[in-house]
C-alpha cells in the first residue's frame, strides 16, 4: 500500500500556498535562526516544522550535537559492530534479498541506497550507492547527528519521511530521508529500513509529490515484507521445533512406559489397574501370580470374580476416595489377605472416576515391616548366653531342646537374670526368619494392653489411626510372640489370650471377623503364677496353657562361679565398644564382687562394671572404685527374720533385697532401683506387691 504524502515531516500546514521545496527553504532559514540561538526561533512554533521534528531538534542542541559535523565521524568500536552484526543475523538474512528484489522492481535512479539499521541506528546492511563514505560501524541516532529519519521513525513507531533542512545535520539537508519501523509479533521494533535519495530542488509540484509518496510507500511495503517474512521464518522454525520437540517427547514417552512396565514387572507387589465397571485392563506379572492369570487370559476379566460380595473397594472408586484397606482374595478354594492400596484416576473434565489403580500387598509381608518398625528384632542366640554353672548350663540345654517343639513356652526367674535373652534365643532356634514381637505386661497401662496386642479397626474409638493397626499378636503370624512379666496381665484380658492360644484366631478391637495366627508363644515372668492361681489371682487355665514347657533360670547369687567370669566379660566388652583398654581388676575388688549376692541379677552386675570402668584410676578397677551399696555391705542374705524359719524362697530374699536397697538409698526409689539393677516402675510395682512403704 503506498503512503500519502501526509507522512512527510514537511507537511505541517497541507493549507499553506507553499511547494515542497519553498517551504524547505523557509525551514531551512528558520533552522539557521534556531542553530545560532536566537530567542523567536522556536521551532515548536513554525508553521512549516511538524511537532515531532521540532521538539527532536530542541533534544538534539540540548544534548550537544554539532549539526556542522560530518555524519560519517560517529562508530562504534569493531568488536562490538561484529557482536551487533551476529545478534542480528537473522534480520540482516532475511532483508538483504528482499532489499535487492525491491531496488530491482522500483527500478531506482542512480544515487539511491536502502539502508538497514538496528534499533541503536547502528547501519547493518546497505545497498545503492550515494557519495557518502563506508557505513561499515557508523551509527546514527538523536544522541550522534540528532534528528533524522531513523531517531524519528524509532519515537513514532510508524514510517516518516525527512526532507533536506529537517534532518539536524547541515550535512544531509540535500538528502531525502525516508523510514519505516520493523516491528517484531510483540510489536517492538527490532530495526528500521531507511531509503536515502538526493533532494532535486528542480521537481517542483506534483512531480515532485509522486516521488515522496512513491518512496514512501516503497520503503512501507518493504518494511512490511521483512516483518512478513520474519513471521513466516518464525513460524517455520516454530514448526520445525515443534515436530522435533514432538519426535523427542514421543521418544520419551515410549522409553517412560518401557522403564514404567519394567519397574511395575519387577516389583513384588501386585498392581492392577481396572475400570469403573471392575474390569481388569492391566496387571503386572505379580498380579497375574496373585490371581493365578496366565497373559493370555488377561482380557474379559473382572476384579469382583476374586472378592467377596461385600467388598468395599467398589464403594472407594465409585466415591473418587484413595483408601487403604485390608480384603481377602479368593481364588479357588484359597483365600488370601491383602492390603490394597485404591488410588481413583479422575476424567479432568467431568471429574468423575473412570479408572483406578490397585496395589496389593500381602498382609503377612506389611505386618512383617510393622514389626521391624517397632524395632522387636531378636539378635541373641543360645551362643549368647554365658555361664558356665553346671546347673546353668543343664537349663540352657533344657531350654535349646524345647526351642524346637512348637509349644508354649514358659520362662520364670528373677528381674534381671535374662528371660528375654532365653526368649530370643528360642526364637533364633525355632523360627529365625519369622517376626519376634515383644510385649512387657507391666510396662503398660491396662487400658492399652488388649490394643497393644489385639490391634483395633480405624475408627474404633478416640484417637485410633484412620486405618487402623495391627496388633503384637497378628504381627506375629509366622514368628513368636514373647510376653514379659505374664503374671502382671490383667484378669479381664486373661480370657481373651487364652482363647487366641487355643484357637489361633484373633479379631481386631471393633473388628467384625476373625483372623488366622500362627505363632510360637514365650512367657517369662518373676511370680509364682501357680501360687497366684491358687489365691484366684490367675486363670488356671490360661496357667495350663502357658506352662507346657517350663523353664526356671537361676539366680546369679547361685551361679557363684559364673559372677567372675561375667565379670570380665562385661568389662572387656564394654570397654571394647568405647574404644579404651581394658583395665585389670585387683583381687580384693573381684572378691568384693564375689562375695555380693546380686538381688538385681546379670542386669545389676553388668551395670555395676560400667560404673567400675569409668570411675577406674591408672586402668585398674580396685575395690573404691566399686558402687558405694557394694562397699557398704556385701549383701549376703542370711536367714535371720526370715518370715518362715529355714525357708529361703524368691520371694522373702526378693523383699529383703529391697528393704536394705531403700534403707541405704534412704527410701530414693531411683536410686534403690540403680541398685537393685530393675526400672523404677518395676520396682514401684513390687513395692505394692510386698506391701513396703517408701
Amino acid at each position: 500500500m503506498l503512503a500519502t504524502p501526509e507522512h512527510s515531516m514537511i507537511q505541517k500546514n497541507t493549507c499553506a500556498p507553499y511547494s515542497t521545496t519553498e517551504k524547505s527553504g523557509k525551514i531551512l532559514d528558520f533552522k539557521l535562526k534556531f542553530l545560532e540561538g536566537v530567542e523567536t526561533a522556536d521551532p515548536r512554533e513554525c508553521e512549516f516544522i511538524s511537532k515531532e521534528v521540532a521538539e527532536s531538534w530542541i533534544r538534539s542542541l540540548k544534548r550537544g550535537v554539532d549539526p556542522y559535523l560530518s555524519p560519517g565521524k560517529y562508530y562504534i568500536e569493531q568488536e562490538e559492530y561484529k557482536k551487533v552484526l551476529e545478534k542480528n543475523k537473522s534480520l540482516i538474512d532475511i532483508t538483504k534479498p528482499l532489499m535487492k528484489k525491491f531496488k530491482e522492481m522500483a527500478l531506482l535512479p542512480q544515487g539511491y541506497i536502502f539502508y538497514l539499521c538496528d534499533p541503536n541506528g547502528v547501519f547493518l546492511l546497505q545497498l545503492g550507492q550515494m557519495k557518502r563514505v563506508s557505513t561499515e560501524g557508523v551509527i546514527w541516532n538523536e544522541n550522534t547527528i540528532g534528528t533524522c529519519a531513523h531517531s524519528v521513525c524509532i519515537n513514532k513507531k510508524r514510517p516518516v519521511q525527512l526532507i533536506g533542512p529537517e534532518h539536524f545535520s547541515v550535512k544531509l539537508h540535500d538528502i531525502i530521508g525516508t523510514a519505516a519501523p520493523i516491528m517484531n509479533d510483540k510489536e517492538e521494533v527490532i530495526g528500521t529500513i531507511i531509503l536515502g535519495q538526493p533532494f532535486v530542488y528542480r521537481l517542483e509540484g506534483e512531480l515532485l509529490d509522486n516521488l515522496l509518496s512513491h518512496t514512501l510507500g516503497l520503503i512501507t511495503s518493504l518494511a512490511k515484507a521483512i516483518e512478513t517474512q520474519l513471521k513466516l521464518n518464525k513460524s517455520n522454525d516454530l514448526l520445525v521445533e515443534s515436530n522435533h520437540h514432538l519426535t523427542n517427547t514421543i521418544h520419551e514417552l515410549n522409553r517412560t512406559m518401557d522403564i514404567l512396565e519394567t519397574t511395575l514387572e519387577v516389583i513384588d507387589e501386585g498392581v492392577i489397574t481396572i475400570d469403573k465397571k471392575g474390569n481388569i485392563l492391566n496387571m503386572n506379572r505379580e498380579a497375574t501370580r496373585i490371581f493365578k492369570i496366565s497373559p493370555e487370559e488377561r482380557e474379559n476379566i473382572n476384579i469382583k470374580d476374586f472378592l467377596c460380595t461385600n467388598t468395599q473397594i467398589k464403594d472407594y472408586i465409585k466415591a473418587g476416595k484413595n483408601a487403604d484397606i485390608e480384603e481377602s482374595i479368593y481364588v479357588g478354594n484359597e483365600e488370601h489377605s491383602y492390603m490394597i492400596s485404591i488410588r481413583p484416576v479422575k476424567d479432568y473434565q467431568t471429574l468423575e472416576c473412570e479408572t483406578a489403580v490397585l496395589k496389593l500387598n500381602p498382609v503377612e509381608k506389611v505386618n512383617a515391616m510393622a514389626a521391624n518398625r517397632t524395632g522387636a528384632v531378636a539378635i541373641y542366640t543360645f551362643d549368647s548366653i554365658i555361664g558356665e554353672d553346671k546347673e546353668f548350663r543343664r537349663v540352657i540345654e533344657l531350654t535349646k531342646r524345647f526351642s524346637n517343639s512348637k509349644e508354649n513356652i514358659l520362662i520364670i526367674g528373677e528381674s534381671g537374670t535374662g528371660k528375654e535373652l532365653f526368649a530370643q534365643a528360642i526364637h533364633n532356634n525355632y523360627c529365625p526368619n519369622g517376626p519376634f514381637m515383644a510385649v512387657n505386661c507391666a510396662a503398660m497401662p491396662r487400658e492399652l494392653i488388649e490394643s497393644e496386642l489385639f490391634g483395633y479397626e480405624g475408627g474404633s474409638f478416640t484417637g485410633a489411626e484412620r486405618t487402623g493397626r495391627p496388633g503384637k499378636i497378628e504381627l506375629a503370624h509366622g514368628g513368636t510372640l514373647f510376653l514379659d512379666e505374664i503374671g502382671d496381665m490383667p484378669l479381664e484380658l486373661q480370657a481373651v489370650l487364652l482363647r487366641a492360644l487355643g484357637d489361633k484366631q484373633v479379631m481386631r478391637i471393633g473388628g467384625r471377623r476373625y483372623k488366622k495366627v500362627d505363632f510360637r508363644l514365650v512367657a517369662a515372668t518373676n511370680k509364682d503364677l501357680f501360687k497366684m492361681v491358687k489365691e484366684k489371682q490367675y486363670r488356671e487355665d490360661l496357667y495350663f496353657r502357658l506352662s507346657v514347657l517350663t523353664v526356671n533360670i537361676p539366680p546369679l547369687r547361685k551361679r557363684t562361679r559364673d559372677v567372675e567370669i561375667l565379670s570380665h566379660y562385661f568389662i572387656k566388652n564394654y570397654c571394647l565398644k568405647q574404644g579404651w583398654k581394658t583395665p585389670e581388676i585387683t583381687k580384693e575388688a573381684l572378691n568384693k564382687i564375689l562375695e555380693y549376692q546380686w538381688p538385681g541379677n546379670v542386669r545389676q552386675l553388668q551395670n555395676a562394671l560400667i560404673y567400675a570402668v569409668n570411675s577406674a584410676q591408672n586402668n585398674v578397677i580396685d575395690i573404691d572404685n566399686l558402687p558405694d551399696y557394694i562397699l557398704m555391705d556385701s549383701g549376703s542374705i542370711n536367714e535371720e527374720g526370715l518370715e518362715d524359719s529355714g525357708t529361703l524362697s524368691l520371694e522373702v530374699l526378693e523383699k529383703k533385697a529391697i528393704e536394705k536397697a531403700l534403707l541405704r538409698t534412704k527410701n530414693s526409689i531411683p536410686d534403690a532401683a540403680k541398685i537393685l539393677g530393675i526400672s523404677r516402675s518395676t520396682l514401684y510395682r513390687k513395692l505394692k506387691t510386698y506391701n513396703l512403704e517408701y
